[in-house]
């Protein structure tokens, strides 16, 4: 109903109403109130689509073993040779690439199309394997850059980070080790730290892969609480020199969200509310009491990729970069179909045998928003 209506209704009621017939004067009042009612839903209606955000997608990846077919006299890699166990060849590393990249390509894309514009990654041998996964076609138009730094891990098996550069601005890097106390030669993965801007905001990422449970989960617990407190370390040196500073810790941490590693340690939590000064929030924790999981063993799930972010992250400021929601990438045709590991992921190999699959790890990734006005936006995500 337009203005003039209106008026003229409101006319008619004031001049006429007394001798109006009663259903007349219902009819007409009925029709005043309608347009009322209607006229507050199209401002709400309005007001509600005014309300866009800026998506930001943060994941983290374990890709399972990705090396490359040629010797590295400085590593352990003969099992990834052509002449070794895996008989690793160029057509099954390619394979490899192929299928790692199809994951990636699909992380976060029911929220933006550009899918997910920073990666942690594991289990990678080198800065070239990964130099030719973001060249796969899946991939390649997001031109993925590469942080990388090569651990001691006596396989070579090392972290990284990709990431889109229309999302993320690289300041700089730095690789911390970890060292165990009762074996100061034993070597694992370093601790990559990258810090630069998301749209103007401060923000460190510190990829991570914490030692493996080789020999049982308490008797090689100590190792993980000394990677988790070099990890708190670097994160307490963030914290002081900007109390605010937003930080999200990501990696295979080889523990459980609520293991003593992470609560005690790392001091990490998935309970906001009770969260204390300087502690972190774990966005896996709900996932894990819900017993889902990133990785299966022996007829059990582990929930070990996590994203743990600082406090800043949960602000109530719509105009920064604040955490919308956390996922677990699972998805059908990455699951083993038959046999006794039905459900679990498919794997490169099991058993010794060649399957041709993904990663023993599922991926795991948050979503992040930021208020932004509607017309500044390529893609936008409606509040609701």
């Amino acid at each position: 109903m337009s203005d003039v209506s209106l008026a003229c209704v409101l006319i008619i009621l004031n001049k006429f109403g007394p001798n109006l017939p009663t259903d007349m004067t219902k009819l007409i009042a009925s029709i005043f109130f309608l347009f009322v009612a209607l006229t507050f839903s199209n401002h709400a209606s309005a007001q509600s689509k005014e309300q866009a955000y800026k998506i930001a997608c943060v994941g983290f990846y374990n890709l399972e073993n990705l090396f490359d077919y040629w010797d590295d006299t400085l590593i352990n890699d003969d099992e990834y040779l052509p002449a070794g166990g895996k008989a690793w060849d160029s057509l099954k590393y390619q394979n490899k690439l192929f299928n790692m990249a199809k994951v990636i390509s699909e992380i976060g894309t029911e929220y933006t199309p550009d899918g997910v514009a920073v990666l942690g990654v594991s289990e990678v041998e080198n800065k070239g394997v990964l130099e030719d996964l973001v060249k796969i076609p899946s991939i390649q138009a997001r031109n993925y850059q590469i942080v990388h730094f090569n651990s001691p891990d006596k396989r070579g098996v090392d972290v990284g980070l990709l990431y889109q550069e229309k999302y993320f601005k690289f300041k700089n890097a730095l690789s911390y080790p970890v060292r165990f106390a009762d074996n100061p030669d034993s070597r694992t993965r370093d601790q990559l730290v990258v810090t630069g801007e998301m749209d103007g905001e401060d923000v460190t990422f510190i990829v991570c892969h914490w030692p493996s449970r080789w020999g049982g989960q308490k008797a090689s617990e100590p190792r993980r609480i000394e990677a988790a407190l070099v990890g708190r370390r670097i994160i307490d040196s963030l914290i002081m020199v900007n109390p605010a500073s937003k930080i999200i810790y990501m990696g295979d941490l080889n523990d459980d969200p609520v293991d003593a590693s992470l609560t005690d340690y790392l001091k990490a939590s998935g309970k906001k509310e009770k969260l204390k000064k300087d502690e972190l929030y774990n966005t896996m924790w709900d996932h894990f009491k819900k017993g889902n999981g990133t990785l299966a063993y022996r007829d059990a799930w582990n929930l070990f990729d996590q994203i743990v972010v600082s406090q800043p992250f949960l602000s109530d400021d719509a105009s920064l970069y604040v955490l919308h929601a956390a996922y677990v990438f699972k998805k059908e045709w990455m699951l083993q179909t038959e046999g006794a590991y039905a459900g679990y992921p498919l794997r490169t190999h099991a058993g010794g045998v060649y399957m041709n699959g993904y990663s023993d790890h599922f991926p795991a990734y948050i979503i992040l928003k930021k208020l932004v006005k509607i017309g500044q936006l390529n893609y936008v995500l409606m509040d609701g």
